[in-house]
């Protein structure tokens, strides 16, 4: 970070802080959450069928109601599912189904009438993005709401994601691509070709009507400095043995860390240096934790990560697990001690980071020990063979999570004032002048 606060484009400091943390949680789970008897497991698996079973006869009888009425029966479904299976206390129910539900599917919304060729799972990685984003917003004092700058950058990556894993795209393509990419996000005023860039280049421009680039330095270099995060993570996929094993700690580190800075930056527009190291360092965490999920994915797409490397070399992933649940419980110290947020809302954050292991734990035991799964599984309101049952059910293309996603979607409420006309895609983006490109350049 420099003088003013402003990030430069390689947080190099924010990742090597966070590499020393990531080390320093080597060893055992410093604090395991009380652990679920069989009793009380199997107990919250019949509430969580239950719940269920219901949501699977609502999506099989939508037609019988109005598209709201469905969504009310969904949510008042879920709600009964958190308070029997999971204990959530009221207010953070509340948060989950009115707060994040309405982000979701707001941003589906729009998105469907900005870009129909963007598919379920594209509008569902973008919802990811900000529901992360929006988890930042009470932490750092604002409302908890979809805004032009959270749903440009949530967008922004599936498209680029997209092109530069599409098959058949050469290297030289993928360079010329990320090239130009570099050279919108830097405010040069580039013409688009074809409709990508038109889609890419009007989101660029929303995060620039909402942070003007000379108010807002801070925003754009957080934008490239992801952007520089990407292109070197692209390096993990033929990494292989050849990468020594604190590069992919790195690479890995400055992928997640500035990721969600980027979104810390795009709430609030200014930052101190506590907010900074909290969003880097929860970025880390979400970071391993996708890596931890994704194992069979990067194991087949020959891409190198911390547990991948583990795997190859015939090691059970034991340490890692417990060491990223130490990391979490870090993070989340680090943001007790942040003055905004209620207690209810860090606390759910915090819930959420810990499932997010557990699950990964419990759908890749095959590479655990049998010591550590027995240690583990009590930690976890249910069974591991039941979660892995069940997210069976969840998943695919005639999963009930994609059946549900449709019904959210059959809602089209107006498109709140707040967000811009998505049909506009083609005067979205401003004009840049000369002048702000020298003085985002200089700055």
């Amino acid at each position: 970070m420099t003088a003013l606060g402003i990030p430069r484009e390689n947080n190099s400091a924010d990742v090597t802080r966070a590499m020393q943390r990531w080390r320093q949680a080597a060893g055992p789970w410093l604090h395991p959450t009380p652990p679920y008897s069989r009793r009380e497991q199997r107990s919250r698996e019949k509430a969580y069928d239950r719940a269920l079973g219901e949501v699977e006869h609502h999506t099989k009888h939508a037609n019988r109601f109005a598209p709201a009425e469905t969504q009310r029966r969904l949510t008042a479904s879920f709600a009964r599912f958190a308070v029997l299976a999971l204990d959530l206390p009221g207010p953070a129910i509340d948060v989950i189904t009115t707060d994040f539900l309405h982000v979701g599917t707001e941003l589906a919304r729009w998105a469907r009438r900005f870009d129909q060729t963007l598919t379920t799972p594209d509008i569902v990685q973008a919802c990811r993005n900000a529901w992360t984003a929006c988890g930042l917003q009470p932490l750092l004092g604002a409302p908890l709401a979809l805004t032009p700058p959270i749903l440009a950058y949530s967008l922004l990556y599936p498209y680029s994601d997209n092109y530069l894993d599409r098959k058949g795209t050469t290297r030289d393509d993928k360079l010329r691509f990320s090239q130009r990419f570099r050279g919108r996000l830097r405010g040069e005023p580039l013409t688009p070709q074809g409709n990508q860039e038109v889609s890419i280049w009007a989101l660029v421009g929303l995060i620039e009507n909402h942070f003007p680039r000379h108010r807002y330095p801070g925003v754009h270099q957080s934008l490239l400095a992801i952007h520089n995060a990407q292109e070197e993570s692209l390096a993990q996929l033929h990494a292989g043995e050849n990468c020594p094993e604190h590069e992919l700690l790195r690479i890995s580190c400055f992928k997640g860390g500035t990721s969600v800075l980027a979104d810390a930056w795009l709430v609030h527009g200014a930052l101190t240096a506590q907010q900074i190291r909290f969003a880097f360092d929860w970025g880390v965490l979400l970071q391993l934790g996708d890596d931890l999920q994704d194992i069979r994915e990067d194991l087949e797409r020959g891409s190198s990560t911390l547990f991948t490397r583990a795997i190859h070399r015939r090691l059970p992933l034991d340490v890692l697990a417990l060491q990223l649940l130490n990391f979490g419980d870090m993070i989340a110290a680090e943001m007790d001690a942040l003055p905004h947020g209620t207690r209810t809302h860090k606390d759910l954050l915090r819930v959420s980071w810990r499932s997010l292991v557990l699950m990964a734990v419990a759908q890749a035991h095959q590479y655990f020990t049998p010591a550590l799964l027995a240690q583990l599984e009590p930690c976890s309101p249910f069974r591991f063979s039941f979660l892995r049952a069940r997210r069976k059910k969840l998943e695919g293309k005639s999963g009930l999570f994609q059946r549900i996603f449709q019904i959210l979607l059959l809602n089209e409420d107006e498109t709140p004032c707040r967000l811009p006309d998505p049909h506009a895609r083609r005067v979205l983006t401003p004009l840049v002048s000369p002048a702000a490109i020298a003085h985002d350049v200089t700055a």
